[in-house]
């Protein structure tokens, strides 16, 4: 109990007990901390911006760049195929051109009655006193060239009714429009009658 009442005075007694040096600062004249404070967060905060323009900025460019790489590199490619790209539509312009001759030529000869059946029903029902010895296909028509034999006032009959024969054929008007007697001349030579026959075929224009 005694030591109890003794240590409240030592305490006291510390209390009292000036620092071990002078404090010889002036709290009127230092800086004010809170300014100091202030300053460096704004200066920290306008640094952190400038590196977030910085790096946004740089990324920006090394992205341009990247695009104007590619960008020259399919530049200088278009430019690497392009003789080879004309090339081909010469080709191919060509090549349709040729593709239409070819189906206007598939069209014309498909619309046109085959030649060698003309002939072989014209040979079939040829009469006995009549010749061919030429034929010529055009476009749309077929020339026939024979002689006729017979007598001088009866060999003009024979060439025309030969020539409504071919004209009235059941067979062949199914191919031809029309039937024609183009010349009929006498050869002096053998006295035969020379006959150039003409036939018309389907869709071919009347004159």
């Amino acid at each position: 109990m005694l030591s109890l009442l003794k240590k409240k005075p030592d305490a006291a007694a510390a209390n009292l007990t000036p620092a071990w040096h002078p404090n010889f600062r002036n709290f009127e004249r230092l800086p004010d901390t809170k300014v100091v404070r202030t300053t460096f967060f704004v200066n920290g905060g306008a640094i952190a911006v400038a590196l977030v323009l910085l790096v946004y900025t740089g990324n920006r460019e090394l992205n341009l760049h990247a695009v104007n790489s590619q960008i020259e590199e399919v530049e200088a490619q278009i430019v690497r195929d392009k003789p080879a790209s004309d090339k081909a539509v010469s080709l191919f312009t060509k090549f349709k051109a040729e593709e239409a001759q070819l189906n206007e030529v598939d069209a014309f000869i498909k619309s046109r009655p085959i030649v060698s059946d003309l002939l072989l029903r014209i040979g079939q029902t040829l009469p006995a006193n009549v010749a061919l010895d030429y034929f010529d296909l055009r476009e749309n028509i077929l020339i026939l060239r024979g002689t006729v034999r017979g007598a001088p006032d009866m060999a003009s009959g024979y060439a025309s009714t030969y020539v409504e024969q071919l004209r009235v054929d059941p067979v062949l008007v199914l191919k031809i429009d029309d039937v024609v007697l183009k010349n009929l001349n006498r050869i002096p030579i053998t006295g035969r009658l020379a006959i150039e026959i003409e036939l018309k075929l389907k869709g071919a224009a009347k004159k």
